[in-house]
């Protein structure tokens, strides 16, 4: 049986430009336009153009939205300020993570409200788990609005130049996980100095049906700068150089933001929600796999499931692996066990039958410079 898979409102514009079309978390997505490598270096070196419409864009209203997402997820949410944007997760009760997801709190024509933004293959689960739990919470308007939006990433150095002359509210102060809600282009919308890029940018939320309008003026404005549109290769190759977790590969109903040493993002004191006391015993075991950064010293990229291991014993494995650019070496993501998480451990990797050393490396592999 053929799965029928969902459409970005950007879809045709994909397809009619060279974008080879992908499967991607139920959704045909263009995986590269033109190469990895230069859609890669466009968006370090200038901007890159992301339809990421396919993640999923819930929205809750009325005064009781806050602290039910509050029980809800690992990080607190009835302190979040109008205007901000917190990254979170929703653990089940054993800690591990149903999904990684982020809370705006925004305010538009219609009035104050919170989106979570979940990702693309998780978008069902994540709305049964918030519906199950408002059923103890009505009065809670739950919307899915993943089909009648579209979202837009801009990424890189010249971002803020690019969308600067379509919001009608100056970006260039806003600070790093703000949002804000007007007028885009000729539409309404929002836009949030977020990104999965390890560059600076902007993430943007318009109406469905004035997406290629919007996406053909940036376009227009990226291309004037050296910019490109980009596909889901070189962004899991950003993505994966500015060390963050992918769900399905770092993060899963099995592994924990402890165990992916996202503690930033979990606020375990005086709260209770789904997994807290598992994610607290989790803090204090010290035998669990711990996430680490591995650049390989050969030419060969590990990928994943790869087995790593420290003299003649298996000590974990990868969950995922590529040629870095801008190292210029293969470079990976795993778990080992914790005697061998030690920064600058030289481990194995059995690549496809052969071991590759590969060196602990403290993460992220890159972090932009900042002026």
């Amino acid at each position: 049986m053929t799965q029928t898979l969902a459409e970005t409102p950007l879809h045709g514009w994909h397809a009619s430009h060279g974008g080879r079309m992908v499967e991607f978390g139920g959704w045909s997505m263009p995986v590269q336009y033109s190469s990895i490598l230069k859609e890669h270096q466009a968006t370090r070196t200038a901007v890159g153009l992301f339809d990421i419409s396919h993640m999923g864009r819930l929205r809750l209203e009325g005064s009781g939205a806050a602290p039910f997402l509050d029980s809800l997820l690992t990080r607190s949410i009835v302190d979040l300020p109008l205007g901000s944007i917190r990254y979170g997760l929703l653990a089940n009760d054993e800690g591990g993570t149903i999904d990684d997801v982020l809370v705006y709190h925004l305010e538009d024509q219609r009035g104050p409200f919170y989106m979570v933004v979940c990702n693309a293959s998780n978008r069902e689960k994540v709305v049964r788990w918030l519906e199950n739990h408002l059923l103890d919470n009505t009065g809670i308007p739950l919307k899915d609005e993943t089909y009648g939006s579209a979202m837009i990433a801009v990424q890189g150095p010249l971002a803020l130049e690019t969308i600067a002359p379509l919001v009608d509210d100056d970006p260039s102060g806003m600070q790093y996980y703000t949002g804000r809600c007007g007028r885009i282009g000729n539409t309404f919308g929002q836009w949030s100095r977020t990104g999965y890029t390890g560059e600076d940018g902007w993430e943007l939320v318009v109406p469905a049906a004035s997406a290629a309008e919007v996406w053909e003026q940036l376009v227009l404005r990226s291309r004037q700068s050296g910019g490109t549109t980009v596909g889901l290769a070189a962004r899991d190759v950003l993505r994966l150089e500015a060390a963050m977790p992918l769900y399905g590969h770092e993060l899963s109903e099995s592994i924990s933001g402890v165990q992916a040493g996202l503690g930033f993002a979990m606020n375990l004191e005086d709260r209770s929600f789904p997994g807290r006391d598992a994610l607290l015993q989790q803090k204090n075991d010290k035998t669990l796999p711990r996430r680490v950064g591995l650049i390989c010293t050969g030419k060969r990229v590990p990928r994943e499931g790869y087995a790593i291991a420290k003299g003649s014993e298996r000590v974990g494995k990868i969950t995922s692996g590529t040629f870095s650019p801008t190292l210029e070496k293969p470079i990976a993501m795993g778990y080992v066990a914790p005697s061998a998480a030690v920064v600058g451990n030289d481990l194995m990797i059995d690549v496809r039958g052969r071991m590759e050393v590969a060196r602990v490396a403290p993460l992220p592999f890159y972090r932009r410079s900042v002026t």
